[in-house]
Order: structure tokens, then sequence, then C-alpha cells
């Protein structure tokens, strides 16, 4: 119990790691507390609507919306027993200061830990950025009341997104499947990456090629006598780049008038070019200058330790949320690059001793945020207090990842206030002239760093793994114009078009900063839930769109497509700002998005539209759910149509003849789990078909009539005639396999002959492959083709000698990687039963179809096997016991998630008053039953 004599406050954090901290710097007068983060939402299904709003048609909702968008708010079951200690301790002591995060989030939580208290003692709220003794010490002496204008942003922000995902979701459920959700951002999100994959499907690889000349500089020089150079221009006109290619189709962009080189025109120049002499004709130096990249904000931070460190957007915002929280950082939700002067100052304090005075610049650098629509004023994230402490100093004192991630924020915060990378770099043209005439141009480009500056610290990573780092230097020998040089080799070189790389957790994160969508404490959550909901797919870092997204995307952008519009939700983005401002109201907001009213808020189409809730409504019976399900890919030979179709349990293909009629015969085929939208070319579609249907026919077979069919079954591919099947060989495919092939295969298992005794030697096909027996005894053959070519005097050869079985060695592996950047352990690529694998010696993950020993990289390798390290080991089958049903947790209110309501009676709680002692003992005895039975219900994220 507090004393007589002093002031006891209450200190209200949000989780008990931040608690224990922050107690550690005050005194024996303050009481730190947790809330465990929100303790109060929205209610999420109808069992936590309470029993006198049960019969309100507004409950589903949680939101009275024709009564000023008033919030029906319930304690999260799991946390009523927190509150009942806050509201215990509120009555202890004669303060509260209310310490949670400074953000809308952060004010929301502390407004409603107030409604829910209900204190009679004096309350205020404590901000502070950093978790340190100073910054909380001046954070108790410099309370200040709360910002109800943060928290009307935050409040219309989670009613905005429980009105879409309730409104929009049904939609779904009703013309594509159960179960589904839409929400605010996560379509929008989701959209995104759903057109990056149409964009990969649309496009066509071009080839391009030139000529790499490794020149020579004759006589004795300093420095490096040989360098390459790449041919820019044959006869005054431009060689076609990959920059000269449409991104988003592969082919030569219209009004280009690069000229495009084949194979064989390199080649015959090169051949023309053999032995010509080489001349400099001009040579260009500048000062190179590359200044140092800006503090890290969240999405900047997110970015970088996924190149670096290969960590998605949740793993760097759970291992940064630790580091904040124990006081290492800075808080981490921010898009601020901003430095308090104090920052700054221990920066360049740091850079003096540890790299000496010459590489702090003689004034403090300033930064400004270029993000659209940034708008919390927090600094960046940077180390903690007004010493910065070394990653050395720390490294005994926090786990793997929190010292990776506390090292990446240190080095780049030092880097921020370095001087500049400083250099020269050098371009070179260079011409060679054919016998017949031909002026062919070559250009070659140097840089070298005479002083690295910041560069010493910190050197950013690129979404592309082939670009080149900041710190790379290429050496030129000294040129002067006029210089001879001689070709020592003329290499034709040719180039594919690639299409545009699949987002990345990290790269869509840019993207959605860049377009003004999401704010910094929303990035990974997003991430997440269009993971969970089954939209995207992560394969190593790529996000793959399902075909589900694709029907859903298809359906907002086709019906409702301001619902997804990019600038639309930015906007939306932008008034909510306004009203965290204080410029703009909470209601005329909510109003026109939901009922389309004219007073100012969320955009004019909407409202014209009349709403929300008008619009969903109205427009429902104008969707084609058919239409919707049927994602378009090509038409092919035949003039078939060929779509995926998305049904009930799960896509599969569907082609039919264009105009055929409602009567034109349909072909369906299954979908392997795991195609990628981009993976399903024509020939890949025939594929499928084939194996699907299971029937090419070849013609008659001439001996007996049968039609000879290729078909496909669950072993794999077989051909058949009347009564006769026979496998196809490893070497030959279902859709180039002849009649006169598939005869052969029908005389399978074929009798060779007969021995002295009249025993039959038969050779014949087998699990473990091609063989010939004679009674028990049989021999292995060489080559599946042996099956058909073995003779008898061949046969009875190979049967004659004696039977070994030979040691099975190890195979050696295909290829080795080098040592994994997590473990260290050597990664290497081998054969395995089911295809090739890469393997650390402790964990094994099967390549992709996409992927070959050649040409995955370590990067990617190392991706897998963590993945396979983060499930663990496999755990060995035991008899499942039946599970008692989980309790439903509270969890955090999230920019998207929810579960819509379903109606429940209004009366039942009355009525369960009124039973008897026996008959609540009876319905106790029975209700673990009933709580265990699946119950079948949709999910909306908002």
């Amino acid at each position: 119990m507090p004393s007589d004599t002093r002031t006891t406050r209450l200190v209200i954090v949000e989780s008990p790691s931040k608690a224990k901290t922050i107690a550690g710097y005050l005194g024996p007068d303050y009481l730190v507390e947790a809330s465990v983060g929100h303790i109060r939402d929205l209610p999420r299904n109808a069992d936590e609507v309470p029993d006198e709003f049960k019969g309100q048609p507004w409950a589903r909702l949680g939101v009275d919306v024709d009564n000023g968008f008033h919030a029906l708010y319930v304690i999260s079951e799991s946390r009523k027993q927190q509150v009942a200690k806050l509201k215990r301790l509120a009555k202890e002591v004669d303060e509260i200061f209310l310490a949670t995060d400074e953000d809308r989030e952060g004010e929301a939580i502390a407004w409603h830990l107030i409604e829910t208290i209900k204190p009679k003692v004096p309350f205020k709220r404590m901000v502070f950025h950093e978790i340190t003794k100073p910054a909380i010490q001046a954070a108790v002496a410099n309370p200040r009341d709360i910002d109800r204008s943060l928290v009307d942003a935050q409040e219309a922000r989670r009613i905005l997104d429980r009105l879409y995902g309730y409104e929009v979701s049904p939609v779904l459920w009703k013309k594509v499947m159960r179960g589904l959700s839409a929400g605010r951002v996560q379509s929008v999100a989701t959209r995104i990456v759903v057109e990056r994959e149409r964009q990969r499907m649309a496009f066509r690889s071009a080839e391009y090629w030139d000529i790499l000349a490794h020149l020579a500089v004759q006589g004795q020089i300093e420095g490096p006598r040989t360098f390459n150079a790449t041919l820019i221009a044959l006869n005054g006109d431009r060689i076609a780049t990959g920059k000269d290619f449409e991104p988003t189709t592969g082919q030569l962009k219209a009004g280009s008038t690069a000229v495009q080189l084949d194979g064989d025109g390199a080649r015959g120049l090169a051949a023309r070019l053999e032995g010509r002499p080489f001349q400099v004709t001009r040579v260009e130096e500048k000062p190179y200058r590359r200044r140092p990249y800006a503090p890290f904000i969240t999405s900047t931070l997110q970015q970088e330790a996924a190149r670096k460190m290969r960590y998605s957007s949740q793993q760097t915002m759970r291992t940064a949320q630790s580091l904040y929280e124990k006081g290492y950082i800075t808080y981490m939700r921010t898009d601020s690059v901003n430095l308090s002067e104090t920052a700054v100052a221990a920066a360049r304090r740091q850079i003096a001793e540890l790299y000496g005075a010459n590489n702090v610049p003689p004034q403090p650098r300033k930064y400004t945020t270029k993000a659209k629509g940034a708008q919390e004023a927090h600094e960046a994230i940077r180390p903690a207090g007004d010493n910065f402490r070394t990653p050395g100093e720390v490294a005994n004192e926090l786990s793997g990842d929190e010292f990776r991630l506390y090292e990446l924020i240190w080095r780049r915060t030092i880097a921020s206030q370095m001087t500049d990378a400083v250099g020269n770099s050098i371009s070179v043209r260079i011409r060679a002239t054919t016998v017949g005439g031909e002026e062919a141009d070559f250009a070659a480009s140097g840089k070298t760093i005479t002083d690295p500056g910041f560069l010493r610290a910190y050197v950013e990573s690129s979404d592309d793994e082939n670009a080149e780092s900041d710190d790379a230097e290429r050496r030129l020998p000294n040129l002067v114009k006029d210089q001879p040089l001689t070709a020592d080799q003329l290499n034709a070189t040719g180039h594919h078009t690639t299409p545009p790389a699949r987002y990345t957790e990290a790269s869509l994160v840019k993207a959605l900063e860049e377009l003004g969508i999401g704010r910094p404490s929303t990035y990974s959550s997003i991430m997440q839930t269009i993971q969970d909901r089954g939209y995207v797919e992560k394969r190593g870092q790529a996000m793959i769109p399902s075909f589900l997204a694709f029907a859903v995307i298809g359906l907002l952008e086709g019906h409702y497509p301001r619902l997804v519009d990019y600038n639309f939700t930015a906007a939306m983005e932008g008034q909510l700002d306004d009203i965290a401002a204080g410029d703009g109201t909470q209601l005329a907001f909510l109003s026109s998005f939901y009922f389309g009213s004219s007073e100012s808020g969320a955009d004019d189409d909407i409202a014209k539209a009349g709403g929300l809730k008008k619009m969903v409504t109205e427009n429902l019976s104008a969707i084609d759910a058919r239409e919707v399900n049927s994602i378009p890919l090509f038409v092919d030979q035949e003039n078939r149509r060929v779509v995926v179709r998305v049904g009930k349990f799960g896509p599969y293909l569907q082609r039919k003849v264009v105009d055929g009629g409602e009567d034109a015969p349909e072909d369906k085929a299954s979908l392997p789990e795991g195609v990628a939208p981009d993976e399903l070319t024509p020939e890949r579609v025939e594929e499928l078909f084939l194996a699907g249907n299971g029937d090419r026919v070849l013609g008659d077979d001439p001996a007996t009539g049968d039609e000879v069919t290729v078909k496909s079954g669950r072993f794999g591919p077989y051909v058949s005639a009347g009564e006769r099947k026979s496998s196809l060989f490893k070497s030959q495919s279902p859709q180039t396999l002849t009649l006169e092939q598939a005869l052969d295969l029908l005389k399978l298992p074929r009798i060779v002959g007969k021995d002295a005794e009249g025993n039959e030697i038969v050779a014949r096909n087998g699990k473990f492959g091609p063989y010939i027996s004679r009674e028990k005894d049989s021999r292995s053959l060489g080559s599946e083709d042996q099956l058909l070519t073995i003779t008898l005097e061949e046969a009875l050869a190979l049967l004659a000698q004696p039977k070994t079985r030979q040691a099975r060695t190890a195979k050696p592996p295909l290829r080795e990687l080098g040592p994994d950047p997590v473990s260290e352990k050597p990664l290497v690529i081998k054969e395995g039963r089911f295809g090739a694998y890469v393997t650390d010696g402790e964990y094994n993950a099967t390549l992709r179809r996409d992927q070959t020993p050649e040409e995955i990289t370590l990067a990617e390798a190392s991706q897998m096997i963590a993945d396979k390290r983060a499930k663990g080991p496999v755990a060995k089958k035991t008899a499942a016991k039946k599970a008692p049903a989980k309790k439903a947790t509270a969890k955090a209110a999230t920019e998207d998630g929810a579960t819509p309501a379903k109606k429940a009676p209004a009366k039942r709680a009355t009525a369960a008053k009124k039973t008897t002692a026996a008959k609540t003992t009876a319905a106790k005895k029975a209700a673990p039953a009933k709580r265990a039975a699946p119950r079948k219900a949709a999910t909306a994220a908002e």
C-alpha cells in the first residue's frame, strides 16, 4: 500500500518486457505494469457481443452506423484478468501515467485504458522514443494529455476497416468461395502482386546479341594492361541492349531505332573484326561522388534486413521490437529520417573515434522524408542513448538475430553522418573497322574510389542480385585518344530479356510506401495477412499470387474498381492524416465512405455510388460468378479458349472451342499443387491436359487393328491397344511419342528366345529398371533401349556372368555452393530419389520446378534451408488424441484482421438463467463436446 507521505504513480506500458526495462529506471514510488497490447476491440464474432446488444441489427458489425458510427468495444477474454489487476492498482495510486507507444495505435490504447479503468485519480500521457534512463525520466517530467485527434484517426481507421471487410467479404463468399476476405489494404497489396504476375504471364522473352571484346594495350604500362569493352554501335546505329525492350512484354519498344543483332549477325561481325586494329576515339573522366544513405525508417529497415539477412518483415519487426523494449534502439515504427541533435552529435563523436576525424563532414547531415504521406513525428531508427554502444559492446547481451539487426542499424546510422565516397569514373569509346568498311564502336567504363568515406561503415544492398555494389571498383588502363589497341578475343554474346521480377516482402513494402498505402505500423501485418489468407505464397523470397487471388482481384477490379485503386486507397490514408492533425472529422469521413454523403470525406466516386453499403448491395446481381472464377490464359492452336477455373476444391484447367456454344465439349485437367500462374505456358498446359485426360490417339496397330493411345496413369504415362499396356521409357515424352515407338513398347515384355533347355528368356521393364529374366535368374540391362535390341546370344552371355551385388557408393554432389551465410555449414546440391535437393548435412530442401542445380544461388539455397530449419525437426507420428476445443484468444487490432459476427438468438442468456441446477450440470457436461465440434465460419479481414 502506498505511504501517506509520498505520491505513488502507476505507469502502464504495452508489453511485460518493456515494463521490466522501464521499472529499472524509475524509483520505488512507481508501479510499472503492462496492458499486454490492446485490452479491447470491436467484437470478432457473435459470442463476443454483449447480451444487451445481441438483438440490435448493427451488432454484426460492432458499429452503429445509424448513430454517428458509435463503436461497440468489448474487453478481450484473455485481457479480463489483466484489466481487473489494472483497476485494482489504479485504486491504490495517486496518479497514472499512460506510457504506450508514441503513435496513433499507442494513443488509442491509452484512451481505451482510461475508458475501461475509469480511474478516480489524475492521469497523463507519457511519451518517449527510446527506452533509456534519461528518456524515461524526461517523459515523466513532461507528460501531456491524451491527443484526441490521434485517437479519432485510429478509431476511424479501425471502423473503416471493419466496414470494408464486413461489407465486401460477403460478396466474395457468394461469388467466389466461402471463407474469403477482403481488406482495404490487403486487397490493394494483393492486387500489386497479381499485376506483377500478369506481366510475367504476358511476357515473351526476346533474344539480342552483342560482342564482348577483350582488348590489350600495346607496350609496357603501369596498372592493368587488358580490359573488356562491349559493342554499342554499328555504322552509327546503336546496338539494342536490355533497356530497349519493353519490361512487360520482352519485345523491342515501339519506335526504337536500335539494331537488334541476332546470333548469326553477331558471330559474323566478330569474324570480320578478327585481326583488325582497334583505336581509342574518346576518353572522358569525371569525378565520382556518392552521398551516404539516410538512416533507417520502418520500410527501409525491412528491405535491408530482407536483402542482407533474408529476414521476413515479421521477423524484422519482432526482432526490432525486442531491441526497442530492451533499450537498444529507438522506436521502430517510423517514417521519419530525422535524427535528433544529440543523436547526430553521438554519431559524429563515434565516427571520429573509430574512423578518424577526416571522415566527419564539416556540417552535420540532415535528411528529408520522401515517403508519400509520411506523418509520424518520430526520429529515424537508430541506436538508443546519447552515446551509441558499438556492436562489440553489446555482442554478449543479444541473441543472434538481435545482434545482426542492431549492427545493421548501428552501421547505417553511423554511415549517414560520414563523408561522401569520392573517386573518378572513366568512360572510353573505341572503334574498329572491318575490311568492308563497317565501323564498330565499343564502350568500356571504369570507376576508382579514392576515398571510401561512409562506405567504410556501410554498403547498401540491392534487390537486383546482379547489380554492382557501391563500393565496387573497375580499373581501366591509362588510355588516351587515338591509342592503338589489339583484340585478344572477340566473343559474340547472346542475351535474353527476362520478365519483371516477382515482388519480395521487401520490394512490396517499398511499393506500398511509394504509393502512400499503409503506414509503418501496418507493413508487417499486411505481409502476413495476404499469406495467411491464401492469396500469396512465398517461394524462397518471391511472393507468388494464387489463382484464388486472381479471382478475387478480378472481381474487385471489374465491379468495385475504386476499392482497389491505388490513388483512392492512398487518399484515404491522407484523410486519416487530416483527422490526426485536427483538420478533418471522423464522422464526415465515415459517412461519406459508407453512406455516400456529400460532406467532405472518403471519395467522390464512392459517394456518387451511394456509398459502400449501397454499392455492394445493388451491384451484386450484376456479378457473373462463372466469369469471375475463370482466369483466361490463351487461345490454343485448335481455337480452344484455355482458362483456369477456381472451384470449390481448388483451381483446375478448362478448355473449350471459342464460340462453340453451350453444347460444345469441355476438357478439364487438374492443376498440380504449387504451379505458379506464369508457369502455365501452352506447352505446360498441353502436358497437364494429357496427364489429366489421358488420351492421345496415335493411330491403329496394323497387325490387330486396335487403336493405339498414349495415356497418363497413376504411375506415369503409358500406351495401350486393346488389352495391351506398356509404360513409356524415361527418355520418351507423351507429347512426342510416335506410333512406331508405341508399337515397340507394346511388344514388352518381349520373349528374346529360349536357351538349350527350352527355358524362355524375357526382357522386361521393372521397378528398378530394365532387365532380362530366365525362370528365377535375372540380370540388369544397361539401358531401356536394350529391351528392344538385345539378342538371344547377348542375353545368354549376360546370364552366364556371375551375379554380383555392387557396393553402393555415395554419389558425388551435383554442385557445391559454399558456406551458408547463417550457419556457415557447407551447402551442396545432391541428386535424390525425388530429384535434386540442397542440404547442409542436417536439413534437406528439394529444389522447386523452376530451379536447376546450375542456376540456384547461394542466397536462395540458404533461404530454403532456413525455412526448413524454422519448421524444426519432423515429429514422429503418434496416435492422435482428441484435443479439447481451444478458447478464443484476444488478438491485437491490426489494419487487416477481424471475424464477422453471426447473428445470435437475442434471449439465449435469459433462458439459460431459468434452467434448473440439474439442467445446468448436464449442460456443462455436454458443453465440451459441443464446443469441440467444428463450426464453419467465414473470416473477413478488414
